[in-house]
């Protein structure tokens, strides 16, 4: 009987031994990869919504040894998601993908779209034709690749930089004017694990009240650059609070220039352009810069 006993806790002993070893090979051989949306503003007031619908996303995943005709694509959605990107602005993201994949190394992302159009304010809907992006979808680079390691989750920003992806045709500054759109879709890949946030207000005095600005333009060059619209990294906007919020920039020492030009049917306030050197951005943190313009003379 005591024999009986002693085989019987050996057995579950290995029982529970087994289970064990094979949840760590598990644990080691799937993560997660979760994709957030967001969008570089639009500086156009006159475009009230730029909708697509996402509806399939796919990632190559790079073995060693292989080259881009032998990679497999993965499949990571597949279904109807709407997104008004002019929602997505200044930090706010949403969610495309949270699922578990084999871990490794994935260094191409293929985004399919349909669905595209732009609403003006004025109630406007021009529908927009899809290059490919339906049918082989938006390829994606991802430098540095982003590695997915057993057990854990890689995060990924898809920028979908809409000043450059919808090229507005006439004349752009007032609704009457414009004639329709062409869709070129540009969008950015970042590693969350390898990029930071840059944020922070942009403001002018009153007087002596400190008073918000949007609508200002803050791009970010690299350290030492000669400022040339071709050699900014990318832009953004300031919202009504004069907030400004840059996801995804990857580690490193940045320039920042910030510039403004309101204009209304009476009169157009310039202001002074401010530079900022030597910004550092560091991985998985935010940086705060804060910038206070006045009227130029």
């Amino acid at each position: 009987m005591m024999k009986i006993k002693l085989m019987s806790l050996l057995f579950l002993s290995l029982s529970i031994a087994l289970i064990s070893c094979s949840s760590d090979n598990k644990d080691n051989e799937f993560g997660r990869i979760a994709i957030q949306l967001t969008d570089a503003p639009f500086p156009h007031d006159l475009v009230a919504e730029a909708n697509v619908t996402i509806f399939k996303i796919e990632a190559r995943s790079k073995g060693e040894g292989m080259d881009e005709n032998n990679a497999p694509y993965l499949l990571l959605m597949e279904e109807d998601m709407e997104v008004n990107l002019l929602d997505l602005t200044n930090g706010i993201t949403a969610t495309l993908v949270d699922t578990e994949v084999p871990a490794g190394s994935y260094d191409l992302f293929r985004v399919y779209v349909k669905g595209v159009n732009i609403v003006l304010t004025d109630g406007t809907v021009y529908d927009l034709k899809v290059p490919s992006g339906s049918s082989s979808g938006i390829k994606v680079f991802v430098e540095p690749n982003i590695i997915v390691d057993g057990g854990l989750t890689a995060d990924l920003l898809l920028d979908f930089d809409v000043s450059k992806s919808f090229v507005a045709k006439g004349n752009r500054k007032d609704a009457e004017g414009i004639t329709g759109f062409n869709f070129k879709p540009v969008i950015k890949a970042s590693n969350i694990s390898t990029s930071g946030t840059l944020t922070g207000n942009i403001t002018t005095l009153i007087g002596e009240e400190v008073t918000p600005l949007e609508g200002a333009q803050v791009s970010i060059f690299p350290e030492g650059s000669d400022f040339s619209e071709d050699a900014s990294i990318i832009s953004t906007f300031s919202d009504e609070t004069g907030m400004y919020t840059i996801l995804g920039l990857e580690a490193g020492i940045y320039d920042v220039v910030v510039e403004l030009i309101v204009e209304s049917e009476t009169e157009m306030i310039e202001y002074k352009t401010v530079t900022a050197q030597g910004i550092t951005v560091l991985a998985a943190n935010k940086t705060t810069e804060d910038f206070v313009l006045e009227v130029m003379e």
